[in-house]
């Protein structure tokens, strides 16, 4: 297995001979406003793509997590063909369809792939009012024969969702979205350093694998900060935390 963080939440998975391309957000450096009633008001991305989109036009299968334009931004819709398979969660096909795509599923509980089962997890966007209003959001958890299990847990912070399905399918690696992205009020609503250091003591034998920093405005811990935080609590050698363009192999 391959596993390349492009930039933020944007994967390049190779999982048993099928590459998948996930929450791809493909904008230019600065294109796109800063996120709304959030401190550091920069324009976003922050950081550019770290090649050629060429390398990641022709996945296999798409994989959308949910609709926030840091994960399906206009530039990978406008760019990305229209006939790729693509997987996303219910109540979200219809707007893919909208932009022309031709083979959008809604994955409700699981579909298989080429071999591969991709089941969808659940998680919480946030705590209290704001998670509300963040809408619903998916993870996904890939299984074949031979490969090892792998968590894509989306944009969720530690909660009950998160540890149903580490109890569930008991994942050699899990990708956590961190970052502690966080609006003026209200707690994260992504993993922050303290979601981070539960998932790892909760999961001990997971390898975790932690995205989704230094290219948004309102993720506030970087990866240097995450890194200075796991080394402090003796669990940085549990976490990969790759850098744009990276590729892990597994």
């Amino acid at each position: 297995m391959k596993i390349q963080l492009v930039r933020h939440a944007t994967l390049w998975v190779e999982y048993a001979g099928v590459s998948f391309l996930v929450d791809p957000m493909f904008s230019e450096a600065g294109a796109n406003p800063p996120i709304v009633n959030t401190a550091n008001p920069v324009r976003n991305p922050l950081v550019p793509m770290p090649g050629p989109l060429d390398p990641w036009l022709a996945p296999d299968a798409v994989i959308v997590t949910h609709l926030h334009a840091d994960h399906w931004d206009r530039a990978a819709a406008g760019t990305l063909s229209k006939t790729l398979p693509l997987y996303c969660q219910p109540g979200d096909q219809e707007t893919i369809a909208k932009d022309g795509f031709t083979q959008v599923t809604e994955v409700n509980t699981s579909v298989t792939i080429q071999g591969i089962t991709l089941t969808r997890t659940t998680g919480q966007h946030g705590t209290g009012e704001i998670g509300q209003m963040m809408g619903n959001v998916s993870g996904f958890i890939f299984q074949a024969p031979g490969e090892p299990v792998l968590y894509i847990a989306g944009d969720t912070v530690w909660c009950d969702d998160v540890r149903q399905a580490l109890d569930t399918f008991n994942p050699d690696i899990a990708i956590v979205n961190a970052g502690g992205a966080r609006f003026l009020t209200g707690d994260p609503i992504t993993m922050d350093a303290d979601d981070v250091a539960a998932i790892c003591r909760y999961a001990p034998n997971t390898e975790i694998v932690a995205v989704h920093m230094d290219a948004i405005n309102h993720c506030h811990i970087t990866r240097d900060i995450l890194r200075d935080n796991l080394q402090a609590a003796e669990l940085l050698g549990q976490v990969a935390l790759p850098q744009d363009g990276e590729q892990l192999v597994r």
